[in-house]
């Protein structure tokens, strides 16, 4: 039997992230479009490969025959995507600029890399979401990462994003601010404190969100001199308090610095990938499938809304 292997990646990409309308849009065709194929791929094999009796008809499972299937199937989709690499000579670049640096993008990125050898990615360094969007529409990069707010009304067409990410963060404060002492913090007892932000607040999407949810009234800024400078901030000033990503390291010399976990609820910072729909990258389909991939193993879009807060836009589209 000689398979279709675009059906078999559009059952691959179904299969891994449970939605046909996710998978429709990693590989940039349309929700009919994919059904059809997964479909067909079904009529040749003579077996039913997911169970589409998920809510609404987009939540979807594995038959026991799915199961069976998927592995080979990625080896299938590797074989021939190293085939016609082998081919060519080449091996299409995708260039990657980050954002939003304090909270260490490249955290979450070198481990896709990590788990990827065979993807060929060039990172890059974009100022904010505004500029990277820019510069994706021009096609200088391929895609951006970091987080994604609602775009201004004359943002580039054709920009579309995904959450791969939902990260808790803590709040952060010198040995001398008053609530140093505490275990875990609930963001209203925050209230009274001054909020740090490493630029104007109008630039700082989360952090104005937050502070607006919370009751956050005072705020200082001041330039982004990198994360030692705002360490040192927090250390010599005990009004304020800064929020930082659970498992962004400190510099090694943070002294007299505190870490403590927000609960009742519990801040999530969203990080997505941005790109054109109107031109993806070839090599971005495989880019989506190794954040599905590990997201899927080490749970990064678990979201509890009973347990945990985000800003409205990242709740409306986790529910995508």
């Amino acid at each position: 039997m000689d398979l279709d292997l675009a059906r078999v990646r559009s059952f691959v990409a179904v299969a891994e992230l449970r939605h046909f309308g996710r998978a429709a849009e990693q590989l940039a065709i349309s929700q009919q479009a994919l059904s059809k194929r997964l479909a067909r791929l079904e009529d040749e094999l003579g077996v039913a490969l997911v169970d589409r009796g998920g809510k609404g008809g987009h939540g979807v499972g594995l038959t026991e025959a799915g199961a069976r299937f998927l592995e080979p199937a990625r080896r299938a989709l590797t074989a021939a995507d190293l085939a016609v690499d082998a081919l060519r000579g080449t091996r299409p670049t995708l260039r990657l600029d980050v954002w939003g640096h304090l909270y260490a993008p490249m955290r979450t990125l070198a481990r896709v890399i990590d788990a990827a050898p065979g993807l060929d990615l060039e990172p890059g360094a974009g100022r904010d979401l505004p500029t990277v969007a820019a510069a994706i529409a021009r096609g200088d990069v391929d895609a951006g990462f970091g987080r994604v707010h609602p775009l201004p009304a004359d943002a580039p067409r054709g920009l579309t994003h995904r959450l791969v990410r939902l990260e808790p963060v803590d709040a952060v404060v010198g040995a001398d601010h008053p609530l140093a002492g505490a275990d875990e913090l609930r963001p209203s007892e925050l209230r009274g404190s001054v909020l740090w932000c490493p630029a104007a607040v109008d630039r700082l999407d989360f952090l104005k969100r937050f502070a607006d949810a919370f009751g956050i009234t005072e705020w200082a800024t001041g330039p982004n001199l990198g994360l030692e400078h705002f360490v040192d901030h927090l250390r010599i000033d005990p009004t304020c308090f800064a929020l930082l990503p659970a498992d962004r390291p400190l510099p090694a010399d943070a002294r007299d610095v505190r870490c403590i976990p927000l609960v009742g609820p519990t801040p999530l910072y969203a990080w997505s990938l941005l790109w054109n729909a109107d031109r993806p990258h070839p090599r971005l389909a495989d880019l989506l499938r190794e954040f599905g991939r590990i997201g899927a193993r080490e749970r990064w879009l678990d979201h509890d809304p009973t347990r945990d807060w985000l800003p409205d836009a990242d709740h409306a589209r986790l529910a995508d």
